[in-house]
């Protein structure tokens, strides 16, 4: 396989173009492409192997099926991964749980008035 150098040409996953488009490698660390610059709006990223990165809505559904998960056996979730903000479980027990507040009023439109 050939070396990457500086100003070579690669594809690569533009997240401003939102598509996979010709990038040159603007960085190299320990002999792989660490930077790259888009050739087409010239603007400059992570090299991402070609892969986009998750959308809202995937991480959305992912996070969903976790849940579901941990309805369905609680340490089937905590095995596949670990919490993303691991909190003491302490300091969660001691606080009281608040209330959520009270939604305010809605507004009225004028097609709504008679």
């Amino acid at each position: 396989m050939f070396e990457i150098r500086l100003g070579d040409v690669i594809d690569d996953h533009c997240i401003k173009c939102r598509r996979i488009t010709n990038h040159s490698v603007v960085s190299i660390v320990n002999g792989a492409a660490a930077k790259v610059r888009c050739r087409t709006c010239y603007h400059d990223h992570d090299y991402r192997h070609e892969q986009a990165p998750p959308t809202k809505k995937e991480l959305k559904k992912q996070e969903l099926f976790r849940e579901v998960l941990a309805t369905l056996s609680p340490g089937a979730a905590e095995a596949e991964e670990p919490p993303a903000d691991p909190a003491p479980a302490e300091s969660t027990a001691e606080q009281p749980q608040e209330s959520p507040a009270p939604e305010p009023p809605k507004r009225r439109t004028r097609a709504q008035k008679s």
